[in-house]
């Protein structure tokens, strides 16, 4: 029997508020809520670098359908292939954020299930087209982007906390939350770990960018951005349950895996991003 003065008894109402038959989730919320943000920062920093705002203009909208896009699909592919790429009812729930049951019926449920590591491609494929269309060069556009990531990752990880989905392991520290709708075991609250370090992640971003805006346009604070965000995602992923059993034969899951190229790549571009800075 779990003592539940030691631990944090977790069970949200995944819905934030009704407007008539219209449910708001939570999930969705914080999603709205950190693309604002970082609409929000990203604006200013156009504003402060003296571009264009016709140019910053269509910005959120390719941000917003290449993060969608790519999440969605590397949530498909890479973890439930065996279910959304097997039949046409799993193809049509990938693509559209329904669920279609036994008799045929289809329910509107949002999309459930959402991969960061593919948000994060269909991001960069997004502003890539974004960059080709507007003639706004590919490297600042990347690094304004990644200074304003840390606020977006956050609240998608918060909203992961309010869905109660990417556990932990079972654990016996006192911070340790207990998911009601998954099982009455105290355990990490990885998501709410990686949202702690996704906001430090944005104040160190804006504090560096004080003190070196011109890193802007070398690559720095993109290779910062992704090196910072998938260390920390491989070594978080020792706190979380496997998403799918077929993890559990992997020598490290499927999340530290996905993560490895994107340490590197950042690494890479931060080395390279000090480079460029120091010549000009």
């Amino acid at each position: 029997m779990i003592n539940k003065l030691l631990f944090i008894i977790w069970n949200p109402d995944l819905e934030a508020f009704h407007i008539g038959p219209m449910a708001f989730r939570w999930y969705s919320l914080c999603w709205l809520v950190g693309l604002l943000l970082a609409y929000l920062v990203v604006k200013k920093l156009y504003k402060e670098q003296q571009i264009k705002d016709e140019l910053f203009d269509p910005l959120f909208v390719y941000c917003f359908l290449g993060i969608l896009i790519g999440a969605r699909l590397g949530h498909c592919i890479f973890y439930q292939p065996d279910y959304f790429l097997t039949s046409w009812k799993g193809f049509i729930e990938m693509l559209l954020p329904i669920h279609i049951d036994q008799v045929g019926d289809w329910h509107m449920t949002g999309y459930q299930g959402l991969a960061s590591h593919g948000g994060t491609l269909g991001l960069i494929i997004a502003l890539l087209l974004y960059c080709h269309n507007t003639g706004v060069g590919l490297w600042r556009v990347l690094d304004n982007i990644a200074i304003a990531t840390g606020s977006t990752a956050c609240f998608i990880r918060l909203g992961n906390l309010m869905n109660s989905e990417i556990i932990g392991k079972v654990t016996d520290v006192p911070w340790a939350f207990v998911f009601q709708r998954v099982d009455m075991m105290p355990r990490h609250p990885g998501q709410l770990y990686e949202a702690i370090a996704y906001a430090l992640l944005f104040i160190l971003m804006l504090f560096i960018y004080r003190k070196k805006p011109q890193y802007v346009g070398t690559g720095f604070y993109f290779g910062l951005c992704l090196f910072y965000i998938f260390t920390f995602r491989f070594f978080i992923e020792y706190t979380k349950e496997v998403q799918e059993a077929f993890e559990a034969a992997l020598p490290i899951d499927m999340g530290q895996i996905l993560s490895l190229p994107f340490v590197i790549v950042g690494a890479w571009y931060m080395i390279k991003g000090i480079q460029k800075a120091k010549k000009l």
